[in-house]
């Protein structure tokens, strides 16, 4: 708990700064790594299991069906690095098939996450060398001294964060996880795939309201943690695909002229004025293909579900055979 509670200063600053440097953005946004506070993780466990909510499921299905020729593609005695893991279940799959892993290192911003994941690896995988990184992936960070290397390290990215970065943002991000991963490194990255409007509105508009609520947790962590005061009750959840940019846009929008405040300073907001609170960008496998090469990687190896909603791809870094 005193190592948790040694890491509150900086977070708190960084949170602060990001959240005011958004607001007083125009237009208007939130950084969407800040929806995973604990009432943020459980919401988004329960958007998982929606119906409307396909990525989760259709990359575990198929996770399940190829998770022995992944582990092949590593090579013996890989070290795998996994960044935000969540639940672990798309771990657990790759694990069980990689009994001979030189290191496995979990990085996540969630100090807890980070020490229920490691006692629990312990008992499933006893030999399994844990070792993890409590750090905010979107930033630069090195790997422990103490990891054994292996032959080769091998980056795991499930889900589709990927997408929640614009263009630009995506190809530095890959770039510096190539030159993590080295000469001969490698990825299994998971990458939500373009298709129908209707199948990729849906999943951010659940009947049931939890996409809703999951958005506007993003205010009420603000209200507790920055002393804010925005009423809930004057702001609704949006989500819609722009075809221009392949994106799906997640916004609260305001429902009634209003102010809030953070500290000294005021934000205003016009009727219908919306914060944008999520990018989540669907790639076509060309798309992705011409962006994993301008980042550093080849893309060796793909595999999709059978309507091609979402798709698994392990990268090797150019130059590697």
């Amino acid at each position: 708990m005193s190592q948790h509670a040694a890491v509150l200063p900086a977070f708190f600053s960084a949170f602060h700064a990001d959240v005011v440097a958004g607001l007083g953005a125009s237009p208007k946004t939130l950084p969407c790594k800040y929806f995973y506070d604990e009432a943020g993780c459980r919401l988004f466990d329960l958007i998982c299991k929606l119906p409307e909510y396909y990525p989760t499921r259709v990359e575990l299905g198929i996770m399940g069906a190829h998770a022995r020729e992944m582990a092949h593609l590593f090579g013996a005695e890989a070290q795998l690095v996994e960044l935000g893991s969540g639940s672990s279940l798309k771990t657990r799959l790759l694990l069980d098939q990689l009994p001979h892993l030189a290191s496995y290192i979990p990085v996540d911003i969630s100090r807890d996450y980070l020490a229920r994941a490691r006692e629990e690896l312990a008992q499933e995988y006893p030999r399994l060398h844990v070792l993890p990184v409590c750090t905010d992936y979107s930033y630069p960070f090195a790997l422990p001294r103490e990891a054994r290397r292996g032959s080769r390290t091998v980056i795991y990215f499930p889900g589709s964060t990927l997408g929640n970065l614009r263009p630009p943002e995506a190809r530095g991000f890959l770039a510096r996880l190539a030159a993590l991963a080295g000469p001969s490194g490698g990825m299994l990255i998971g990458v939500d795939l373009k298709k129908d409007v209707k199948t990729v509105e849906a999943a951010y508009n659940d009947a049931e309201g939890v996409t809703a609520a999951f958005n506007l947790n993003l205010l009420l962590r603000i209200n507790r943690e920055l002393g804010a005061d925005f009423d809930l009750s004057r702001f609704s959840h949006r989500a819609l695909y722009n075809a221009d940019h392949g994106r799906i846009e997640m916004h609260l929008v305001s429902t009634a002229r209003q102010s809030a405040h953070i500290g000294h300073r005021t934000f205003s907001f016009e009727e219908g004025e919306s914060i944008v609170t999520e990018y989540s960008y669907k790639y076509s496998l060309d798309d992705f293909r011409a962006l994993a090469n301008a980042s550093g990687w080849n893309v060796r190896r793909v595999w999709t579900d059978e309507r091609g909603w979402f798709g698994v791809k392990f990268l090797t870094v150019r130059g590697t055979a």
